[in-house]
């Protein structure tokens, strides 16, 4: 089994897994290597992209749905904890950056919310509902970094004074996080070059000049125009797909 200990870091309280005889956290046959997360982990404001910048990977592991990715997960795929992680990591660190967390405050709720998917990954019933689960235990991870923070600042009457922040995502920023996946989702399932090309013009800041894309992806400057139109008539229908309209 798994379980979640406080350790300190950096004068905050964090948590890191701990193991114990058994090993790891189980379902069948397959268990979850404690190391795996760990060695796929990056904080993502260590990436070249901005937070708003969809997150790829080049392995044949990006391409797999949720559930076969949980699937390798359980049993030990390093491959797949880094393209799982890789393919949730923007939703889980803008959620704390859209509450106002400084950038570092924000990469240790998502190193917190990473450890407790390792540990609760096993008892997942269906893949699908991952995405809603990361942004219930991201929101549940900011309040608790909050009521950490504000107790080692005032010891006295920490609790009530931060009850009034002990809530659910608004309405309106659970709405918009699900939308912004959504489109990660879309950009994602396009073609490999169709993906590099949507990202440098649109998801960088600044965008790249058509010279620059054109260099990258091995194309004469004058196609962009042209394959850019055709990749966002393939975006537009993957979010159609999605329930965009």
């Amino acid at each position: 089994m798994l379980s979640l200990a406080p350790h300190a870091a950096k004068g905050r309280p964090s948590y890191q897994p701990v193991k114990r005889r058994e090993g790891g956290l189980a379902r069948g046959a397959g268990r979850i290597d404690a190391a795996a997360p760990r060695r796929a982990l990056s904080s993502p404001e260590t990436e070249r992209s901005d937070i708003d910048r969809s997150a790829t990977t080049s392995s044949r592991e990006g391409s797999w749905p949720d559930a076969r990715l949980v699937r390798e997960c359980l049993h030990g795929s390093e491959e797949a904890w880094a393209a799982l992680l890789d393919k949730y990591k923007n939703l889980i660190f803008s959620i704390p950056i859209k509450q106002g967390f400084a950038r570092e405050d924000a990469a240790e709720v998502f190193q917190r919310v990473c450890v407790l998917l390792l540990a609760e990954l096993s008892r997942l019933r269906e893949p699908r509902a991952l995405p809603m689960w990361l942004i219930r235990v991201t929101s549940r991870e900011c309040f608790r970094w909050r009521r950490e923070e504000h107790h080692a600042v005032h010891e006295v009457d920490a609790d009530a004074a931060l009850l009034r922040d002990e809530q659910p995502l608004p309405e309106a920023l659970l709405a918009q996080v699900a939308e912004e996946q959504a489109l990660r989702d879309a950009v994602h399932a396009l073609p490999a070059r169709c993906r590099q090309m949507i990202e440098m013009l649109f998801f960088e800041s600044p965008a790249r000049p058509y010279q620059e894309v054109a260099r990258t992806l091995g194309l004469a400057t004058g196609s962009i125009g042209f394959i850019r139109g055709r990749c966002l008539t393939r975006l537009r229908r993957q979010l159609e797909k999605a329930g965009f309209r």
